[in-house]
């Protein structure tokens, strides 16, 4: 069968891989330590769920939705950001608009397929989500990389990413807090981010702030339009109740932006899968938003006891100088290439899968590897599962870190 150039293109996840293997082991009773997940291991408020048990009693809830979700939904959730952020609403709400999607992956998939023509360029900052480059090239662009380091926290320089600018570039994408790198860029960075697009002013932003509730250090993640609202004339915000409403599995994103961005979204999305879940839109229309920060105390709080109990075992076993301080959202990169460990490897060469393969047989853990999200040795870890396995799971790593 000939498939499409595009299709062949692609990159299957290693990830995907792993996961599979660590089921069959699971099966044959192997005890395994998941710090793969980019989830919580808990179930949504229950405010939410009894709102969505009630909606299950409408015929409307088994029905189509418009294709870009209920308008009174769509409305909600773009004043919900623009209080959140502290922008000016009847600017917000009048000269944009909101879409709802099947999570926001589709967000991203729509909003790119909105923007990019074949030979375009978009911008990657480095540590970065494993499907934005293959989304990028599905849709005919080029991801250009901007590289970081663990010694910076893994946030990006401004000036690297003025040197990768080109003619050809059309968005950049921002992703604070960051996934898989677990900080959010500080307000300096993103005061030094605002002046640079005035440079540019054709470059559009996709601003992923999926995580941007779930932080445990302050001071709270900030955004670059916060400080110079003009710049909202070309950013697509991203969001999704899965994260924030430990809703991973009802696939609901949103994107807000200008309204001529957000239709051409809508083309897309009306062409591909539809309008989303009926059922959660209507349940989230009767839900308060305000309930989230309280539902997130206590997850915050884990996240942040369990950051400090890898800095502290990182400390024992003499790895302090791999370890930064991981501020917000589930997780954390180890750097494998500064440990005992990696002398049995060829430094010149990602050994990010073989590492974590070896992390999976050897000690039953699971990781992400790095080459997925743009880092070469390294992994990333989920900080949300319990306490006491979690701690197991870093000590186990530690030992194997510092085998040589």
């Amino acid at each position: 069968m000939l498939l499409s150039s595009r299709v062949k293109g692609l990159s299957y996840s290693i990830t995907m891989k792993l996961n599979e293997k660590a089921l069959d082991m699971t099966d044959e009773g192997k005890v395994i330590y998941n710090l793969s997940g980019g989830q919580l291991p808990i179930k949504p408020l229950p405010e939410f769920i009894e709102k969505v048990h009630h909606q299950l009693n409408f015929l409307k809830s088994y029905q189509y939705s418009p294709v870009s979700g209920f308008p009174n939904l769509r409305k909600k959730l773009t004043r919900s950001i623009s209080d959140a952020r502290g922008l000016p609403s009847e600017t917000f709400e009048n000269d944009f608009d909101c879409i709802l999607s099947n999570g926001s992956k589709q967000s991203i998939y729509n909003a790119l397929g909105a923007l990019v023509d074949p030979g375009d360029e978009v911008i990657l900052l480095a540590p970065y989500w494993v499907s934005y480059p293959e989304i990028i090239k599905f849709w005919g662009g080029t991801p250009q990389v901007v590289k970081s380091n663990v010694f910076d926290a893994f946030v990006p320089a401004i000036d690297d990413i003025r040197k990768i600018m080109s003619p050809r570039t059309k968005a950049i994408i921002v992703n604070s807090p960051n996934n898989p790198a677990g900080v959010h860029y500080s307000e300096f960075w993103m005061k030094e981010f605002a002046a640079f697009l005035l440079e540019y002013p054709d470059l559009i932003v996709i601003s992923d702030e999926v995580y941007s509730d779930i932080y445990y250090f302050d001071p709270k993640p900030s955004y670059f339009y916060q400080l110079d609202h003009a710049l909202l004339n070309r950013t697509i915000i991203i969001h999704a109740i899965s994260k924030t409403l430990a809703s991973t599995g009802l696939r609901l994103g949103y994107a807000v932006g200008p309204a001529a961005l957000i239709n051409a979204m809508g083309k897309i999305q009306g062409q591909s899968t539809s309008g989303p879940n009926s059922l959660v839109q209507r349940a989230l229309m009767d839900f308060d938003l305000k309930l989230v920060e309280t539902f997130l105390g206590p997850v915050k709080h884990h996240i942040r006891q369990n950051a400090a109990s890898l800095q502290e075992k990182f400390r024992e076993a003499n790895l302090g100088h791999c370890w930064y301080q991981s501020t917000s959202a589930f997780y954390f990169m180890i750097d494998f290439s500064r440990t005992p460990m990696f002398a049995r490897f060829e430094s010149d060469k990602d050994h990010s899968y073989a590492i974590a393969d070896e992390l999976l047989n050897n000690e039953g853990i699971t990781v992400v590897p790095g080459s997925d999200f743009g880092v070469p040795n390294s992994a990333r870890i989920a900080l949300v599962i319990e306490e006491v396995p979690f701690q197991e799971a870093i000590s186990k790593i530690i030992k194997y870190l510092n085998r040589i």
